[in-house]
C-alpha cells in the first residue's frame, strides 16, 4: 500500500513541521451514491415587475424531457403574446441531464440564472419557465440576468420541495396466485409499481429505492416462481 505524504511547509519531517500520512484507498475510493434526490412538490407561478416589463415565473415538476415539452407548450398556451419563454430544467436523479434556452434575450442572461436557481436549493426533475411580457424599457444585461433570476427564486419559493427515494427499474415475472406475496414485500421497502400486465402470470415493473434494494431483493429472490430482471 502507497502512502501519500503531505508537507504543509518547508522541508518534510524536520524543522518541527508537521507530516501527514494519507491511505492511498481513501483517496481512491468511490464516493457513494446518493439514494435520494430532492424536487418541487407541485407547479408554482410567480410575478416579478421591473420598468414596465413584466416576468412570470412557472416552476414545474417533470420526469423526462416530454414532460417539459408539454410544460413548455402550456405556458405558450397560456401567455401567447409574451416577447420571451426563456427556461433552464435539470433531469436526473443527481441532475446529470440539463438544458438552459435564453429564447432570444442576450446570451446568458435568462437561463443561466434560471438554472443557477435550481441548483441553488439543489433540485432535480425541476423545470423553471419565465415569461417575460416587454415593458418598452431596454434592462441591459445585468438588469435582465437580476429579473430572470428574481422570478425563478420567486417560483421556487413559493412552492414546497421534497424528498425522495432514487429508485433501480426492475421486472418480475410470476403467477398471479403470487400476488399478495409480492406486494407485501414491494410495500414494506415502499417500491413503486410503474406498470402491470396481469392474466395467469404476471408481468410487473416496478421501481426499487437504492437503499432498500439489497434486502428487497434478497426477498423476493427467495420466494418459488418469482423471476427478476434489471431493466
Amino acid at each position: 500500500m502507497t502512502a501519500f505524504l503531505l508537507v504543509l511547509e518547508g522541508n518534510p519531517c524536520v524543522d518541527n513541521y508537521p507530516c501527514f500520512t494519507i491511505d492511498e484507498r481513501l483517496l481512491l475510493a468511490p464516493m457513494p451514491s446518493p439514494a435520494t434526490y430532492r424536487t418541487i412538490q407541485q407547479p408554482s407561478t410567480a410575478l416579478f415587475t421591473d420598468r414596465g416589463s413584466k416576468f412570470i415565473g412557472h416552476a414545474f415538476p417533470v420526469q423526462n424531457t416530454d414532460d417539459v415539452k408539454s410544460a413548455l407548450t402550456q405556458v405558450k398556451k397560456e401567455h401567447p403574446k409574451a416577447s420571451h419563454y426563456c427556461y433552464a430544467w435539470r433531469i436526473g436523479p443527481v441532475g446529470e441531464h440539463y438544458r438552459v434556452s435564453d429564447a432570444g434575450e442576450p446570451s446568458g442572461s435568462a437561463g443561466r440564472p434560471i438554472l443557477g436557481q435550481i441548483d441553488s436549493k439543489e433540485l432535480t426533475f425541476t423545470l423553471v419557465v419565465v415569461v417575460r411580457y416587454f415593458g418598452g424599457t431596454l434592462l441591459g444585461v445585468p438588469g435582465l440576468i437580476n429579473a430572470y433570476k428574481t422570478a425563478a427564486v420567486l417560483a421556487l419559493q413559493v412552492v414546497p420541495s421534497l424528498e425522495k427515494d432514487i429508485e433501480e427499474e426492475w421486472v418480475l415475472h410470476f403467477e398471479y396466485t403470487l400476488m399478495n406475496d409480492v406486494m407485501r414485500i414491494l410495500k414494506r421497502h415502499r417500491c413503486t409499481v410503474l406498470s402491470q400486465e396481469s392474466q395467469l402470470f404476471v408481468r410487473m415493473l416496478t421501481g426499487i429505492p437504492l437503499k432498500e434494494k439489497e434486502v428487497c431483493l434478497e426477498e423476493i429472490g427467495k420466494m418459488h416462481g418469482v423471476e427478476l430482471a434489471k431493466t
